[in-house]
């Protein structure tokens, strides 16, 4: 069950900020946590995935910030949930339903998140909101990366 956890883990990770779930899965993969190579962990990757991330949080404040429920965003959610499935899931958790945990995680984080900030991120409370569910999504994303456990033949940390 640990393996489904992480799976829905990162993908709620995903619908609250989805380049932290970027880093994340780079970070996880600097640490030898993901499941072979697709995943770059080198330190290049890893700060280009944390400084997208940060540039995120940033833009999401913006008045123009396009909601997060556009089809397009809400796509690749999804997508980062099962690809953060495969990459992080337990040895013994399958492909298939690992990549259903990833993508209710996404589509969990995505509508709670939205709910929770509220749609106005133009005023002091809703900026202030939205700090607090960036801090929500670094906390949960290093949770999610810290229980994944180690896959053996994974790279060693960079």
């Amino acid at each position: 069950m640990q393996g489904y956890a992480t799976s829905f883990g990162l993908g709620f990770v995903a619908g609250m900020r989805n380049m932290t779930a970027c880093a994340a899965l780079a970070w996880a993969a600097s640490e030898g946590r993901t499941r072979g190579n697709l995943i770059p962990g080198g330190p290049g990757a890893r700060t280009l995935a944390t400084a997208a991330a940060v540039a995120e949080m940033a833009g999401d404040k913006m008045p123009f910030a396009p909601d997060r429920r556009i089809p397009a965003s809400f796509a690749f959610r999804l997508a980062v949930g099962a690809v953060g499935r495969w990459a992080l899931a337990g040895r013994r958790a399958s492909p298939e339903t690992g990549a259903l945990a990833g993508m209710a995680g996404a589509i969990a984080g995505t509508l709670l998140g939205r709910a929770a900030r509220g749609p106005d991120s133009r005023t002091s409370p809703g900026r202030a909101k939205g700090l607090a569910k960036d801090a929500a999504a670094v906390g949960l994303a290093i949770l999610v990366v810290s229980s994944a456990e180690r896959h053996a033949g994974a790279s060693s940390p960079r």
